[in-house]
């Protein structure tokens, strides 16, 4: 079939009028690199689930696309023994997200699934909290997290609450293959819609979980936030649970607070990505905020602002750790392979277990073992579980309550973040981490860079002898290069998420007393910077 007939024979089948005629469009104005780029291939389970961009055709998320893979979703339920079973459905404020939501539920209350709807845009944490709580069979969450505005996506948890792992999502993608002309999937409009007794249930969940009664209620009070919602669904459940806890009510920027699936005021709508946080920190300085937190749009990230400086997710991550360690919480605490390795040392250093997962939530959450549950994860990307009883997905609102418990108690003794960080370097070494991202629109850039990579790989970086491992060859496999040596790290990754390359940089630098925290954060610094220098040179950039 040429190129013309299958985006015809589509359009025929697409269930909605306006993606339709988007379709016919192409075809009429004979733009063949357009429809090219549509029909390039479907969407694929990634790091994530579904992800890409609002447009018709397979490789773009709209209706079809969702009506099908809510089909294949529910055929492979069925013929894994959950028939009839229940599903909770969320969404977030982007564009067609709630549409999307509908969608899902109609063809699943068709197939005899007991649907349950989210009642509004919510974070990504309460449906993955939802999930257990209600005790359904799987969840589905319609949102492209901190994806640019033209984004949507599609993320899928099982029953035991957390996101697809192989060979279930390679299943479904099977099964979403299998399905008919979308137009012909049956439908029906015979599904619950929840109240908000759900979103309550996990504020005091998230609570419970982290004992803010074990910092003094006037330390609490006293603190002062500063907060964005990053123009997401975060600041309403974020507001409730700050005042369940006990801190006074999070100052926020006012332009970010209500959720625009525009975007208007960020580039892109990732606290990590450069000038994201400029208004929240600007804000911080205004009212003098002890922290600064940021989520991102979906609200399962958390970025950290502290005397005027971003945190690293790793260092984040280490804070979070370290508070934990020192409340006397034993189990598994563990990391995604990108992450830094001051984790590893902290539980070392506290004799508890450390695991090093493949990159995404969906590995860090089953790091536990019977013996010694998780009690604590993250990844360097500012995604953290700081109670994996509660969400066993990354969570930045539980992790937003955890660094303000954590600031409330350093400042009753006039320290900070900060101040903290110091402290855990002179005691462990400073772990400087980095990254260097290439951002491409060829995706076959990437696949040249890796390979090149594999073929001639470094024999030193900073000067000292590293080690390549093709983690290909790893159980599970991924696809990345890890370069290791004395002191010095890399891993390069393709994103799971966007057209990126990723190599993610770690340099450990000594640091023999108080004194010497500014050398050797200078030290870091330099050091990173050849990294880079060295890493895109292996690259070929």
């Amino acid at each position: 079939m040429s190129l013309l007939e299958t985006a015809r024979a589509w359009a025929d089948a697409d269930p909605h009028d306006g993606d339709r005629a988007e379709i016919q469009a192409l075809v009429e104005a004979g733009d063949r690199a357009e429809l090219e780029r549509r029909f390039a291939g479907p969407l694929t389970f990634g790091t994530a689930g579904l992800r890409g961009p609002l447009r018709a055709g397979p490789a773009g998320m709209n209706a079809a696309v969702v009506t099908r893979a809510a089909a294949g979703l529910g055929r492979w339920l069925a013929g894994s023994g959950h028939d009839g079973g229940g599903v909770v459905i969320g969404f977030d404020a982007r564009r067609r997200s709630d549409e999307f939501a509908r969608v899902s539920a109609a063809v699943l209350t068709a197939q005899g699934f007991a649907v349950q709807v989210l009642p509004r845009p919510l974070p990504t944490p309460v449906l993955a909290y939802a999930v257990r709580h209600l005790g359904c069979a799987a969840g589905i969450m319609v949102t492209a997290s901190h994806n640019p505005p033209d984004d949507n996506g599609y993320k899928v948890y099982l029953g035991d609450g957390a996101q697809l792992v192989p060979p279930a999502d390679r299943e479904i993608e099977a099964a979403i293959a299998a399905v008919g002309p979308a137009r012909e999937v049956p439908t029906s409009d015979d599904w619950l819609t929840l109240g908000d007794d759900v979103e309550a249930d996990y504020v005091a969940a998230v609570v419970r979980a982290l004992e803010p009664d074990r910092v003094p209620a006037a330390d609490r009070s006293a603190l002062t936030v500063a907060y964005t919602a990053m123009h997401g669904v975060g600041s309403a459940t974020t507001r409730s649970v700050f005042e369940a806890a006990g801190f006074a009510p999070p100052v926020s920027v006012a332009e970010q607070d209500e959720p625009d699936p525009a975007f208007p005021t960020v580039a892109f709508p990732n606290p990590e990505e450069p000038g994201a946080v400029d208004l929240l920190s600007a804000l911080a300085a205004r009212v003098d905020a002890d922290v600064a937190i940021a989520e991102d749009p979906d609200a399962d990230r958390c970025s950290v602002v502290c005397g005027g400086r971003q945190l690293t997710g790793d260092e984040v991550g280490g804070l979070l750790a370290d508070w934990l360690l020192r409340r006397g919480v034993r189990g598994t605490y563990a990391a995604s392979l990108v992450s830094g390795s001051l984790l590893h040392a902290l539980a070392g250093a506290h004799g508890v277990r450390f695991a090093e997962t493949p990159t995404g939530f969906k590995w860090i959450v089953r790091a536990g073992t019977d013996d010694e549950p998780l009690v604590f994860g993250y990844e360097e990307a500012l995604g953290y579980a700081v109670a994996p009883d509660v969400v066993k997905d990354k969570d930045g609102i539980s992790a937003a309550l955890a660094v303000a418990l954590l600031a409330a108690e350093l400042e009753a003794t006039g320290r900070t973040l900060t101040d903290r960080l110091d402290e855990l370097a002179v005691e462990h070494g400073l772990f400087a981490t980095g990254q260097l991202s290439v951002r491409v629109e060829d995706l076959s850039r990437i696949g040249a860079m890796t390979a090149r990579l594999r073929s001639s790989p470094p024999a030193r970086l900073l000067g000292r002898e590293v080690t390549a491992t093709d983690l290909l060859d790893e159980t599970p496999a991924v696809d990345a290069v890890r370069l290791l040596g004395d002191g010095v790290r890399v891993v390069v990754r393709p994103s799971g998420t966007e057209p990126k390359l990723k190599a993610y940089l770690e340099t450990v630098v000594p640091v023999h007393d108080d004194a010497g925290i500014i050398a050797a954060r200078g030290r870091g610094a330099d050091e990173l910077d050849q990294l880079r220098a060295e890493v895109s040179a292996a690259l070929g950039l």
